[in-house]
C-alpha cells in the first residue's frame, strides 16, 4: 500500500510542522489535489481552510490522486479511470470478436473483423480533438477560476459557519 500522510504523522510530532514537511516533499502533487478536489490553494490554509481540515484532506486522499501517484506510481496507474477505460475497451473488443465469430458459425461465411473500440491513444486527423483556437488571456483565466471557486465555496458552505470567522454561530450576525 502507498505510504500516506498518516504514516508520516505516526512517528513525527508537531502537527503543523509535519504538515509543512510533507507539503515541502510533495508540493506540486498536494497543490494539484488541493485545488482540483477542494478549490482551495495554499494561501487558504490557516485562513478559510483550517490546519485540521488540511490534515484531514491529506489523510484521506483518493487512490487516483496526484499525491498517491507520486508516492506509489503503480497504485496511481491502476486507480486511474484511464486504466479502467483501457480494460473496458479491451473487453469490448474481445466480445465484438466473439460475437462476429458466433455469427459466422451460424451463417457458414467468414466473419468480418469488427472495428476496435476507439482509444485515447489512437489519434488520427479524423478523430483529433481541438478545443479553441487561441490561448486564453490570463485575466480571463483568473476571472473564470475565481467564479468557479466562488461557486464551489457557495455550494459546499457548512451550516456551522466555520468558513467565515466574522459570523456568530447560529445567528448569522457579525461579531462586533
Amino acid at each position: 500500500m502507498a505510504r500516506c500522510y498518516t504514516e508520516v504523522l505516526w512517528w513525527q510530532s508537531g502537527g503543523i510542522i509535519s504538515l509543512a514537511k510533507y507539503v515541502t516533499e510533495h508540493r506540486k502533487a498536494v497543490e494539484h489535489d488541493l485545488l482540483t478536489q477542494t478549490g482551495y490553494t495554499f494561501d487558504d490554509i490557516g485562513r478559510t481552510l483550517s490546519w485540521g481540515a488540511f490534515e484531514s484532506f491529506l489523510s484521506h486522499v483518493r487512490p487516483d490522486s496526484a499525491i498517491i501517484s507520486e508516492e506509489n506510481p503503480d497504485v496511481g496507474i491502476w486507480a486511474s479511470a484511464l486504466k479502467t477505460n483501457a480494460i473496458l475497451a479491451d473487453i469490448f473488443d474481445v466480445l465484438s470478436l466473439i460475437n462476429t465469430n458466433l455469427m459466422a458459425i451460424g451463417s457458414g461465411k467468414r466473419g468480418k473483423m469488427p472495428k476496435p473500440y476507439p482509444r485515447l491513444t489512437d489519434r488520427t486527423p479524423d478523430n483529433e480533438r481541438h478545443i479553441g483556437s487561441d490561448p486564453l488571456p490570463v485575466d480571463e483565466l483568473q476571472k473564470w477560476f475565481d467564479e468557479k471557486r466562488a461557486r464551489y465555496h457557495a455550494r459546499n458552505s457548512t451550516s456551522d459557519n466555520t468558513r467565515d470567522p466574522g459570523v456568530t454561530r447560529g445567528t448569522g450576525e457579525d461579531n462586533k
